[in-house]
């Protein structure tokens, strides 16, 4: 797969091309990139588009000269148009190791991981069982980036479904293609013979391949993170390996030539990884580099008869380089999630260099064993493998059937643990409403020094996930790609004044506290929400993982329309967010232009500071999952100076203009140096930078007090 399988599919073809060593070789350098890249250095390499290309190159010429070789056939029957028998050659090289993994990480995951995240990698066990990981992956916004601790174990196998699914497609269409070819062959004989037959496949891959470059070209500025990991926007690569499978240059090279053609090839694929960056920039144009050198050594070591291979190609069929060509595909299976538990098991983000020494080569060692007592008994492997032991007790009793009974069985019951948890998850509910306010005080704790009994904080680490802002399951949440608003109403539906909740996330997660407010106080609260997008006037706004995100300019402008149409009694918004070039937080300059925008038309502005992002000097901090994982209060939580400035940034607004008010809760989230995890027995964030709605709850009386003084309409303050 991209993941590195043995990529030689068999043919029934009375003439195939010489078998090549050399590219097993290419496999063996690819995955060595992938590995090393992965542990070592926290980038990626361009090994994953090597394996994809050769898979095309392999796949697809496999499919063309069957095509062309078969004799006879009837439709519906015979193995050029009935897909089974190829479908099952492929099940039997890629899912016993691929089920193998999935089954060890979910032993792993009980073992090591902390439960609140064991529900996440259930999913992701079947979205890699089923061949979605990828989508799976893209819908919940995974970036490829640096292993850490936080990183699932599963991450890698975004390839191996992409993978999957373009070899079940390209199955489809092309041995349909082969079966309209021989049912129109028996009228006019002209479109049996090989060039045209050739021709036409070319045509299909050629044309899909095209589409599919064009529109990871078009997305590439539009959803990078989704892009990367979209079949359609990666067919391309598979694709026009699949077209030199089709028709192989003969041209009349040399052989020293040939030899410097690689030479180049494997200095692009090999240092691509240091200077492109691949999660920014592939499957788009940049993704040409190791993709385009796949195809050079492809075509370089395609020697006539009697011709001899390049030195350099020769040099990728030695043994070494083969045996580690052979171990790709287990090795890619197993190397990251390896990785993956270590840093989890040891409780960093970072393997050192003899650490990461050590995980390769014990992913090495597993690699082997993978291959020698599971892939190949499964796969129909030679004598050399354990597929003809016989066990005397039963003479039918075959290595290969009891390890096949074996799979099964650990795979249904890892199955069933998953919906076994996912039930059980679905029962666990976020209950807080009515917690005793002196047992539970949360903010009240810091802002008016309630007591705190000594019992265990509200909700649970593994509860607090779902504690929710109430206009998400109300569909008041706009999604990433809407570009219009969805418009909630909360406080009093009937109210005489009327304040606009705008922005994303962290606008939203105040909702709770400014819904009891309204209700007290007599004013409606319309929300205008979406998914990562504040109100800012940048005209090229960003996600959180800097990839450019236009739908949110388009929503900010409908949104603005709206209001200044509208004209609410203020606009409650986020005025602050963590300086992306410092410690603590600014004032971002897109902020400043709506807040300019709407108090110049008269319409005020409460700014409410942003919390702190929790985080050490590890990088960020996953509350639940810390505390989950016996982290307390103090370890789980941030040093107050390293996230927010001594002084609210937004308070010099307001000294030029009277229309903005700038509310600051930090105090109820932070001692004057600290800012704990757990406050008056409330796990105070529900994941990495989102305040918990039962933490939000006891922090009304402050933000009703701090309101009521910018805008006395809006008090007397809750009490």
């Amino acid at each position: 797969m991209s993941a590195p399988t043995t990529g030689e599919a068999t043919s029934s073809a009375a003439t195939v091309p010489a078998y090549r060593n050399d590219l097993d070789g290419l496999r063996g350098i690819a995955i060595a990139l992938v590995a090393c890249f992965h542990v070592w250095f926290g980038r990626v390499s361009g090994g994953v588009d090597v394996f994809l290309t050769l898979s095309g190159y392999f796949f697809v010429g496999s499919l063309v000269r069957h095509t062309i070789h078969s004799q006879s056939i009837r439709i519906g029957f015979g193995e050029t148009v009935t897909p089974w028998p190829r479908m099952q050659r492929l099940f039997r090289r890629l899912l016993p190791a691929l089920y193998t993994l999935l089954i060890v990480v979910g032993v792993l995951t009980v073992a090591i991981v902390t439960q609140t995240r064991w529900q996440n990698i259930g999913r992701e066990i079947i979205a890699s069982a089923l061949y979605y990981q990828n989508y799976y992956l893209a819908q919940n916004s995974q970036d490829y980036l640096a292993a850490s601790s936080a990183n699932s174990p599963l991450q890698h196998l975004w390839s191996m479904s992409m993978q999957g699914q373009f070899f079940l497609g390209a199955l489809l269409v092309l041995l349909a293609v082969a079966g309209v070819i021989k049912l129109v062959g028996r009228r006019f004989d002209v479109v049996t013979r090989p060039n045209v037959i050739r021709a036409i496949f070319a045509v299909v891959v050629g044309g899909t391949a095209l589409a599919s470059f064009a529109w990871a070209q078009h997305r590439l500025h539009i959803d990078q993170p989704f892009n990367y990991y979209d079949t359609l926007s990666r067919l391309w690569e598979p694709l026009v390996g699949g077209l030199l499978g089709i028709w192989m240059p003969a041209w009349r090279v040399s052989t020293r030539i040939r030899g410097a053609v690689t030479v180049i090839a494997l200095l692009l694929i090999s240092t691509c990884g240091w200077w492109i960056d691949g999660v920014a920039s592939y499957p788009a144009a940049l993704a040409w580099v190791p993709v385009g050198a796949t195809l050079l050594v492809i075509w370089s070591g395609n020697v006539a008869p009697g011709q001899p291979m390049p030195r350099v190609n020769q040099m990728l069929s030695s043994r070494r380089a083969v045996w580690l060509g052979s171990l790709s595909y287990s090795l890619y299976l197993i190397h990251w999630p390896l990785l993956i538990f270590y840093l989890t098991w040891r409780g960093i983000d970072h393997a050192n260099f003899v650490e990461g020494t050590a995980i390769l080569l014990v992913s090495i060692g597993l690699s082997w064993l993978m291959k020698r007592y599971i892939e190949d008994p499964l796969r129909g492997g030679g004598r050399s493998s354990m597929s003809h032991l016989r066990w005397r007790a039963h003479p039918r009793i075959t290595y290969t059937a009891l390890l096949t009974v074996v799979l099964v069985l650990a795979s249904g019951a890892t199955a069933g643990a998953i919906k076994v948890w996912d039930r059980h998850m679905a029962g666990v509910t976020v209950d807080t409403a009515n917690l005793d306010p002196a047992l539970f005080p949360g903010a009240r704790a810091l802002l008016e020094g309630a007591p705190v009994p000594a019992l265990d904080p509200q909700p649970t680490p593994l509860a607090v996930a779902q504690d929710l802002p109430r206009t998400g399951p109300d569909g008041f949440m706009s999604d990433f790609a809407a570009t219009e608003p969805a418009i909630g109403v909360y406080g009093d539906p009937h109210g005489s004044k009327t304040i606009a909740m705008a922005g994303g996330s962290h606008a939203e997660m105040w909702i709770g506290a400014l819904d009891a407010i309204g209700k007290k106080n007599g004013f409606k609260v319309v929300t205008y929400l979406k998914m990562g997008c504040p109100m800012t006037a940048d005209e090229m706004p960003t996600r959180l993982e800097g990839t450019p995100y236009p739908e949110c300019r388009t929503w900010v402008r409908a949104v603005m329309a709206d209001i200044l149409r509208t004209r609410p009694d203020a606009v409650f918004t986020n005025s602050t967010r963590p300086d992306p070039n410092g410690p603590a937080d600014h004032v971002p300059a897109g902020y400043l232009g709506i807040f300019d925008e709407l108090t110049g038309a008269g319409i005020p502005v409460i700014g409410i500071r942003d919390t702190p992002w929790p985080h050490n000097d590890k990088g960020p901090i996953d509350t639940p999952a810390c505390l989950a994982a016996g982290g307390t209060a103090t370890t789980c939580g941030t040093v107050r100076a390293s996230a927010l400035h001594p002084v609210d940034p937004a308070a010099a607004i307001a000294a030029t203009n009277p229309l903005f008010h700038p509310l600051d809760l930090s105090n109820g989230v932070c001692t004057a140096d600290f800012c704990p995890a757990i406050i008056g027995n409330i796990i105070v964030y529900k994941d990495f930078h989102h305040l918990s709605a039962t933490y939000v709850r006891t922090l009304t009386r402050e933000l009703s007090r701090q309101m009521s003084a910018a805008l006395p309409w809006t008090g007397p303050e809750v009490r």
